[in-house]
């Protein structure tokens, strides 16, 4: 897609609902929600996309919202996105004991809850990502899916507000460069 003269949430309601759809899944992978964001253009504004985006989300199912966690990757390990990648910056040059205690934490709490680990870590440092991780291992499951929840919509929200910003770099599809 290409983004000359973006306009934020004006030409995003331009866009075709197939690249509406698209778009909303590069910020969380969960099709249902993607579809049912899409399909509330035009928004008025930017934080009518948000507050729809946190309506649907709030609405998902379980296996829905498992969906959604299918595109994150663990905390520590290597970013398998520029999304996650950025938000995940702070653990870059973290210390090898650090990661190894995050490594081992995680697959702790994936024991416990069945998912991966999500938190909003938008830059934070692994040791504090790790703070809160060992924290949350102390939540029931009903709890730390609630957590967990609250935590992706933090995740879209930060998203969806890259996605409305107008790229720095302008790529054609056909090349599948990214900038």
């Amino acid at each position: 897609m290409r983004r000359v003269d973006w306009r934020g949430v004006e030409s995003f309601n331009e866009l075709s609902d197939r690249a509406a759809i698209h778009a909303l899944y590069e910020c969380c992978t969960s099709r249902i929600w993607a579809i049912r964001v899409a399909a509330g253009r035009p928004f008025p504004d930017d934080e009518a996309l948000f507050e729809r985006a946190d309506l649907i989300l709030a609405e998902l199912t379980e296996s829905d919202l498992d969906e959604a966690l299918d595109g994150h990757p663990r905390i520590g390990d290597r970013a398998d996105n520029p999304s996650s990648a950025s938000e995940q910056s702070g653990v870059a040059g973290a210390d090898a004991a650090i990661i190894d205690e995050l490594k081992k934490c995680n697959a702790e709490y994936e024991d416990k809850f069945g998912h991966v680990y999500l938190v909003f870590a938008n830059g934070r440092p692994a040791v504090e990502l790790l703070a809160i991780l060992k924290e949350r291992m102390s939540n029931d499951p009903q709890t730390e899916r609630r957590v967990m929840r609250m935590e992706l919509g933090k995740i879209n929200r930060r998203r969806l507000r890259v996605m409305l910003e107008p790229a720095v770099h302008y790529v054609d599809d056909e090349e599948g460069a990214h900038p």
